[in-house]
């Protein structure tokens, strides 16, 4: 399958799922639909309350979502300076 679509396209595709996962805000986008970290931290009340399991696939989604957005950060801005800089000169 990377045949059909060239090494070029793969990367564009990578660093533009990457910017959309880095620029989801917690605070607008999710803790509306529930999976911010305040919204995990109000969810897990502890004595009689409901528990969120720190194992479920909700909480390891946020986790994800939140590595993804505080590892990559830099080397974002660089891929991007380089893709643009690349479409700029060669188009």
């Amino acid at each position: 399958m990377l045949f059909l679509f060239g090494f070029g396209k793969l990367i564009y595709i990578s660093v533009l799922l990457l910017n959309a996962i880095a620029v989801l805000s917690e605070d607008r986008f999710l803790a509306r639909i529930g999976m911010g970290r305040s919204a995990m931290a109000q969810e897990n009340v502890g004595f009689g309350g409901p528990r969120q399991d720190p194992e479920s696939v909700k909480s390891r989604l946020v986790n994800l979502i939140s590595s993804i957005r505080m590892v990559t950060r830099v080397p974002l801005i660089a891929a991007n300076v380089l893709i643009i800089v690349y479409e700029i000169l060669l188009g």
